[in-house]
């Protein structure tokens, strides 16, 4: 399939999200801008683009809703694409069958929600021994209240993901070098 032991997934960006109570559309252009252009560029480099949904029984994650689909405006046309049902995209969907049938050791993680699915995922992914690079300018989140009713910013929430994935699960990177290390990984 590619040249490349490197696959791009792209986890859980789907309309779902705008029919949750939280869900705000701020900051959703910019993430809109940077997620383009990492599929953009793995695309443009020969790089596998993986397209992960996240799917319920009911609800707006449920297939009958109609808003499992690519959030728009986001341009995708993945080489495969699985549906999950747990924070983990390696957990049940088929994914990990998939990343070793295609002689996959690096992953690169990008998507929806920052410190829910796509750090979980990455997590589990080092955990495999995948070499993991988190692109967090190209995931998303919203605001969280704790329990003692302090507001988190979704960018101290990507701050805080940030910092406790950095040199422990993931090279923590911007998009432009997770694609500048598309062509440093040719596999053997």
């Amino acid at each position: 399939m590619s040249a490349y032991d490197i696959a791009l997934i792209v986890i859980d960006v789907q309309e779902s999200f705008r029919h949750r109570p939280y869900f705000r559309e701020e900051g959703l252009a910019a993430y809109i801008a940077r997620q383009q252009a990492l599929i953009d560029g793995a695309r443009a480099a020969g790089v596998p683009v993986v397209q992960i949904f996240h799917v319920e029984d009911d609800g707006p994650f449920s297939e009958a809703s109609g808003n499992v689909t690519t959030l728009k405006p986001l341009r995708i046309e993945p080489d495969a694409t699985f549906r999950k049902r747990r924070h983990s995209a390696l957990v049940g969907s088929g994914l990990d069958v998939w990343l070793v049938r295609n002689g996959i050791r690096k992953v690169i993680i990008s998507g929806i929600r920052t410190e829910q699915c796509c750090e979980t995922t990455a997590r589990h992914a080092s955990d495999l021994g995948y070499a993991v690079d988190y692109v967090g300018e190209a995931t998303l989140t919203f605001p969280m209240t704790d329990a003692g009713g302090r507001e988190w910013s979704a960018e101290e929430i990507r701050a805080r993901t940030e910092l406790v994935l950095a040199g422990r699960f993931a090279r923590v990177v911007t998009v432009e070098e997770a694609l500048s290390g598309l062509t440093e990984k040719i596999a053997a």
